[in-house]
């Protein structure tokens, strides 16, 4: 198929790609899940989700412990969707409870698979959210999916695990992993850096703590990340891993600045060498080609976009 028969192709996917279909977002009232509903629900699907127990439900809201396997059958004899997206999970990589990091990220999402192999009716694409924290701190130019794994703390170990656990249903699922680099939005806990930095200038607060501001890294609008999943659901061959990412470095220093002039005024950064690493990498940033080859090109919203829109909201 030439390029111009494939574009066609991918379009005509696309437009037809939820109507009449269902699609379950695990982990609905995460950051990213309420981006993902809204693209969902712009492309005709119907939507359901999983939350934590304790959260708020609704119509199509199913309050699931992923670490709960009963409970994740019942979930999905319910719903048998057509689609799935698996956002669910510890995503904070700093989380203290390492037995919790694993336990949801691997056990959690044996569970999700193992209840979608036995349902009456079998997904089309099942999605997971991985990480590119799997690929460590590698000293290279470009981070491609062609590169070894080496990742050095425990979140970045649990998802590297799920990814090797997911391949073993492989012959009875059409799983689809994504390994999003860093991205952010309205919405993003403060715990994340980028939300540390605006809710800072959003107080009018004189002083900020940071690590070091040399340091230069991949972020996306988690609106362009939750487009990208939809795509990949609907055009993507199973068993294929995908980068998503900007392919653009952003330095600590550059962002501050950027905020500075979106704010009006500067802000005094002390370095706290608690937030040092002396293993950090300079500069990392990630390949989309193999992800633009399958969706087509993606133009990422500039960072001084997302970074106003936090601010305005």
């Amino acid at each position: 198929m030439n390029r111009l028969a494939t574009e066609k192709f991918a379009t005509l996917v696309l437009e037809n790609e939820g109507l009449g279909k269902r699609a379950l977002i695990t982990g609905l009232r995460g950051f990213t899940g309420h981006y993902m509903a809204q693209e969902l629900t712009a492309a005709g699907y119907r939507v359901f989700g999983t939350v934590l127990p304790g959260e708020p439900t609704g119509p199509d809201v199913f309050t699931v412990d992923l670490c709960d396997r009963d409970a994740v059958l019942r979930a999905i004899e319910e719903v048998q969707p057509d689609v799935v997206v698996h956002l669910a999970g510890i995503a904070f990589v700093a989380h203290a409870n390492a037995d919790l990091i694993y336990r949801v990220n691997i056990v959690g999402t044996r569970n999700l698979l193992e209840a979608l192999a036995g349902a009456r009716h079998q997904p089309s694409s099942v999605l997971l959210a991985s990480s590119a924290n799997i690929y460590g701190q590698m000293e290279v130019p470009v981070i491609d999916e062609s590169m070894a794994p080496a990742p050095f703390n425990d979140y970045g170990v649990s998802k590297l695990a799920m990814e090797h656990m997911a391949r073993l249903w492989s012959d009875r699922l059409p799983v689809v992993i994504a390994r999003p680099f860093n991205y952010t939005g309205v919405g993003q806990d403060a715990n994340f850096l980028l939300p540390k930095i605006v809710s800072h200038f959003r107080s009018g607060a004189r002083e900020i703590e940071l690590g070091n501001l040399n340091i230069a890294r991949d972020f996306s609008d988690v609106r362009v990340v939750a487009k990208a999943y939809r795509r990949l659901l609907a055009l993507s061959p199973p068993g294929q891993t995908y980068n998503v990412c900007s392919g653009r470095a952003h330095s600590l220093g550059a962002i501050i600045d950027t905020m500075s002039a979106i704010a009006g005024y500067q802000i005094a950064v002390r370095v706290n060498p608690a937030f040092v690493r002396a293993s950090d990498v300079p500069t990392l940033v990630g390949s989309n080609r193999k992800l633009a080859s399958v969706i087509g090109d993606i133009e990422p919203t500039p960072l001084e976009d997302t970074l106003r829109w936090m601010y305005q909201a």
